[in-house]
């Protein structure tokens, strides 16, 4: 892991106390920049330049949140609106939900409403207070099930990242139509080795701070996915220093970046979980995690299920998806996957018509 030499919990002082330029946290950012291009004054100095010009770039302003028709410790059942049947997406706990609606054009949710689909959305909302003690299992059987009851079991399921997890859990103790995945992991065990190291890592850092406060820092985290590939993390800012600043692209990178550094902490009982339970013993990929009394097992689900994988995906390997139901895979990295240019023609339009058969 590329980490800069002063300790890291003076990097992330300023977190729980007051906002910090993005990338989140910068010292770290500026550490890992510093390593990767110290050999190349020239990259170092075009990354700066793209770095400078992210943080001073024009922001639109954010999409109207639409009507919440459900709240449960602190989270909302958010309504898009449409004629056809309801379908729940449950993002990540990781991250803000708008990716799934980052802006009128890159909105996969609008734009199944003019499909004929009534998407509904679970906001986490920054309220970690009201559910930093529920695990991950807790997010599902104490927020994700009661919004699918107050549908009447009339709703299909869509997850992406760990809320797909999320997805094949809640549907095995709620009654859905159908359940697809997009880029979840299932079979924790199949990550990296190197990978798992690093976050196992990440843990023993975070885990006094998560104990102490019942918040484990979304900063942590996105350092770890900053690691995960450190040349493709500078980079992507010494090509952002090159476009016209007003440019479609220009504006997209801005949207996802300040997306990636956007988002609340994850509670301390549900990173206590993921860490432990998932990452490191793999529960959910050996048949022993467990909603309420049961294990939830992918593979016996009485509802059709879809999982979309990405074959490129550097922070949900395809490797660690579950082999059950239907499978699509796309050549596209994790995000890319849902918002970018080739995205609905390779994702929302199979989805699409996947749901519709059920």
């Amino acid at each position: 892991m590329n980490c800069p030499p002063e300790p890291l919990q003076s990097a992330l002082a300023p977190t729980l106390s007051a906002p910090q330029q993005k990338p989140r946290p910068l010292p770290l950012f500026l550490a890992m920049l510093r390593s990767e291009t110290a050999q190349h004054p020239e990259r170092m100095e075009k990354a700066l330049l793209g770095l400078r010009k992210y943080q001073e770039s024009a922001r639109r302003a954010p999409l109207k949140q639409k009507p919440a028709i459900h709240t449960v410790h602190g989270a909302s059942l958010r309504d898009y609106g449409g004629s056809g049947p309801p379908v729940v997406f449950v993002p990540s706990l990781i991250n803000p939900p708008n990716v799934l609606d980052l802006s009128v054009d890159r909105s996969l949710l609008r734009w199944l409403v003019a499909e004929g689909h009534r998407p509904l959305l679970v906001d986490w909302s920054a309220d970690v207070d009201s559910r930093r003690h529920l695990s991950v299992a807790g997010h599902v059987e104490h927020i994700v099930a009661p919004m699918l009851r107050a549908l009447g079991g009339s709703a299909a399921l869509v997850g992406y990242c760990l809320g797909g997890t999320m997805a094949l859990a809640a549907a095995s103790i709620t009654p859905v139509r159908s359940v697809a995945t997009i880029a979840t992991p299932w079979h924790f065990a199949h990550y990296p080795e190197e990978a798992r190291t690093l976050l196992e890592s990440l843990w023993t850092q975070g885990r006094p701070t998560a104990e102490r406060l019942g918040l484990f820092p979304m900063e942590l985290l996105q350092s770890a996915f900053w690691s995960l590939d450190p040349a493709r993390t500078v980079s992507k800012f010494e090509r952002f220093a090159q476009l016209d600043g007003g440019s479609v692209e220009a504006e997209a990178f801005v949207l996802l970046e300040d997306w990636a550094n956007d988002g609340p902490p994850i509670g301390g009982a549900a990173a206590r979980e993921l860490f432990e339970d998932l990452f490191a013993a793999d529960l959910s990929g050996r048949g022993a995690w467990r909603i309420g009394d049961a294990p939830v097992i992918p593979a016996d689900l009485p509802m059709p299920l879809l999982n979309i994988v990405s074959t490129v995906d550097r922070i949900v390997p395809a490797a660690s998806a579950t082999d059950a139901g239907e499978r699509i895979e796309i050549d596209k990295g994790h995000v890319g996957m849902v918002v970018g240019g080739s995205a609905r023609t390779s994702l929302w339009e199979p989805l699409r018509d996947w749901l519709f058969r059920f």
